[in-house]
């Protein structure tokens, strides 16, 4: 198949943008049923070609220096496209539920926990991401998850709400499709993680190749996502960032990395968007709760916070502290939420959802081949955010 030669989504009249974002959802095939028709069975995705036509000949990058970025606007829903915009903010990782017996997807478990982050201030939710056990899901299941997320965001009113969706693959050609399928479930933005598989074989030239091949062919546009420890210690520089950054699709950056250093070089060089600035748009956020405090600090975009899943209101109220100039009350609340963020670090997603389980009466299990909790260790992760929880039900 020859290379496409259409890879932008049509240009929207701005007017119609909302209405034309709903009727757009609700028209979408049945993946659930679909889904539900099929668990197991391999599904068909053609790939169409992608190539490299936004790029002029010789370059890695397209010539964009001034970082400016095509989904950020003042209001709620992109000028360009019809999708929410990226704001400073808290982000939430979502877990991926499924039922106890089974471990087939408990969309509606799945929903109801979207609706709750949205319900305590979250900015945006992600999907696929390593929170929501995206290495244990089939391509369809993970269309699934973002669908049910989107619709369910849609149906209690919060279609400003971003869905970011975890898209990254060992090859560019599987990225690029699970960034099409991203979008055909109702995807708002994908994020995603440098190959790692063949690690050392990349040079930095072939990671940012990947990157700029991905944003090129890829419907929606992307953000990078900087996690060595989940990719065989493949960590990605400031300056690579940086230069990546200037591609117009490519519209921000988690890092996981926790390396605040970076973090202020990125958000410095790319003028990202804070609270108080507006800025090119860019978003450079961290990846962990319990420096929320250091990358607002830093001049950072907000954090994507994986303890948020628990505790989102007290996440949303660290930010709100700093942002309302409370640098005080910040500071001491940063220090509980870093206390749980260890309880969440330690304990991982069997832990968290033990924890959701005997807090809030959901959560369940992971799927296997991560463990089941035994009684014991059910006490000692109740124990282990019993301070965090209870400072969330006093907010």
């Amino acid at each position: 198949m020859p290379p496409s030669t259409s890879l932008q989504p049509p240009r929207l009249n701005n007017s119609a943008l909302p209405d034309l974002l709903i009727v757009k959802r609700i028209a979408k095939i049945p993946i659930s049923q679909a889904y539900r028709m099929s668990t197991c069975s391999d599904v068909e995705s053609p790939l169409p070609g992608y190539g490299t036509t936004a790029n002029p000949p010789g370059s890695t990058i397209p010539p964009n220096t001034v970082y400016s970025q095509p989904h950020f606007t003042s209001g709620d829903f992109a000028e360009e496209n019809p999708r929410p915009v990226l704001k400073p903010g808290l982000y939430v990782p979502t877990l991926t539920f499924f039922k106890k017996d089974t471990e087939v997807l408990d969309e509606e478990t799945i929903a109801d926990h979207a609706v709750r982050m949205a319900k305590a201030g979250a900015a945006g939710l992600l999907t696929q991401g390593t929170n929501g056990e995206a290495a244990h899901l089939l391509h369809l299941e993970r269309t699934v998850v973002t669908k049910t997320t989107r619709d369910a965001l849609d149906r209690a009113g919060y279609v400003h709400i971003p869905v970011i969706v975890g898209c990254g693959a060992q090859s560019t050609r599987e990225t690029i499709e699970l960034c099409r399928e991203a979008q055909s479930s109702g995807g708002d933005y994908a994020i995603i993680l440098p190959p790692s598989y063949y690690k050392g074989m990349y040079t930095t030239e072939s990671i940012k190749r990947f990157y700029t091949d991905v944003a090129n062919a890829s419907p929606i546009p992307i953000l990078i996502y900087n996690y060595p420890s989940v990719t065989a210690g493949v960590d990605l520089d400031s300056d690579t960032i940086i230069e990546l950054a200037k591609h117009t699709k490519i519209v921000g950056c988690k890092l996981t990395c926790g390396n605040t250093g970076k973090l202020n070089r990125i958000a410095a060089a790319t003028k990202c968007q804070t609270h108080t600035d507006r800025g090119s748009g860019f978003m450079c956020m961290g990846g962990s709760a319990d420096f929320t405090l250091q990358t607002l600090v830093g001049r950072g975009s907000g954090v994507v916070a994986g303890l948020a899943n628990l505790t989102p209101r007290i996440c949303n109220k660290l930010i709100e502290l700093y942002t309302t100039g409370k640098v005080d009350e910040a500071q001491t609340l940063q220090a509980a939420v870093a206390r749980g963020d260890q309880a969440a670090t330690k304990t991982g997603i069997v832990g968290t959802k033990s924890a959701l389980q005997t807090f809030y009466g959901y959560g369940g299990y992971a799927r296997r081949p991560l463990p089941r909790p035994t009684e014991q260790e059910v006490t000692n992760y109740s124990s282990a955010f019993e301070e965090i929880v209870g400072m969330e039900k006093l907010v």
